[in-house]
């Protein structure tokens, strides 16, 4: 059995792969933090955010939703000279935004968690892809999460970045037959994305 072809490049995504992608993840703010970055990767390689990750945890006060909605222009200025992080406006600006959409979401009580699970029925979707070319960028599950979270006021929430949330979060298993981890992790216990 050969893992998925994807994460050969270098031994920090290998380990990613197999130990973490495509792992059900329900913690509200593992989630969080993984919407966050997800939507950071827009135009650019997961493997870049990844090895980004430990400063972006750094940068953004681990994740910290209610921190991170109180960011005034001094710390954006402060995140734009960042070079451990991806120095782009826009995606800061983002972040912020989508603290505040946190925030709202779940001041009624409501789990982010079962917000975003909801897409796929409360479980995992089990894929049976053979090759990589049958792996879809974007479904109509990862379209309505898209629209729901963007009514919540989420923003770098387009159907394909919904879609790359969804394989790490462990919403579908896209690991290929082939590979170990696709049994692996549906058996796999709940995780958490703070390691």
């Amino acid at each position: 059995m050969q893992a998925c072809p994807w994460c050969e490049a270098f031994d920090l995504y290998r380990d990613y792969h197999d130990s973490e992608w495509g792992v059900p993840l329900y913690d509200d703010r593992s989630l969080f933090e993984l919407l966050i970055l997800e939507g950071a990767q827009a135009g650019l390689s997961w493997a870049t955010i990844l090895k980004k990750r430990e400063n972006y945890r750094r940068a953004f006060d681990g994740f910290d939703p209610a921190r991170i909605a109180q960011y005034d222009a001094e710390t954006v200025a402060a995140l734009l000279a960042d070079s451990g992080i991806v120095r782009n406006r826009a995606k800061v600006a983002a972040a912020i935004q989508n603290a505040k959409a946190y925030l709202a979401l779940t001041a009624n009580g409501q789990s982010f968690s079962d917000f975003l699970w909801r897409f796929v029925d409360q479980a995992p979707i089990q894929n049976q892809w053979t090759s990589m070319a049958e792996v879809p960028a974007k479904t109509t599950r990862s379209e309505a999460m898209s629209k729901a979270l963007g009514r919540a006021g989420f923003k770098f929430v387009g159907a394909t970045i919904c879609y790359a949330f969804m394989q790490s979060a462990g919403m579908v298993n896209d690991h290929l037959t082939s590979c170990p981890r696709h049994g692996e992790v549906q058996k796999a216990k709940p995780a958490r994305f703070h390691g």
